[in-house]
């Protein structure tokens, strides 16, 4: 075990570190921007949430846009986690550094565009299927590179 921590190249690590960062942060905006959509709406989907002065309202769980965020975060969860882990061990396979660093970016771009496109600034599909795909490509590769290297 001590020789794949070895042939780990510093500047995929470092790579892989900086994105994986950068998806953090792009994720925790989401909580920040699925409280802004419920605030700005006046969308709350617990009954402690809704203002004393605002008797008789009930909370509400079909706002489209509130909705819209929400499920972009759940694709978030669906799809850059399983890339922190596997991005992790694709380079316990000493992958060529070029190819590596590369898949990480397009990767961690194609879902910052994929958040941009479907709910900060909606745009036509294939704008949306066209960065889910660069995503979940990228990490299907290195999801089977790293599983035929220790096979």
């Amino acid at each position: 075990m001590t020789t794949l921590l070895q042939n780990v190249n510093e500047e995929v690590f470092r790579t892989y570190v900086f994105w994986t960062a950068v998806l953090v942060v792009k994720m925790l905006a989401m909580s920040m921007l699925t409280g802004r959509q419920r605030l700005r709406k006046k969308v709350f989907a617990n009954p402690e949430d809704i203002q004393p002065s605002k008797k008789g309202a009930q909370p509400k769980f079909d706002d489209p846009d509130v909705e819209r965020v929400r499920r972009a975060h759940r694709n978030d969860l669906e799809n850059i986690l399983p890339f922190f882990a596997i991005g992790l061990l694709y380079m316990l396979t000493n992958p060529e550094p070029f190819i590596a660093i590369n898949l990480f970016r397009a990767v961690a771009v194609a879902r910052i565009v994929h958040t941009l496109v479907y709910a900060v600034v909606v745009i036509p599909q294939p704008a949306r299927g066209l960065s889910w795909a660069i995503a979940y490509f990228a990490t299907a590769y290195m999801a089977v590179k790293t599983a035929l290297f220790f096979l």
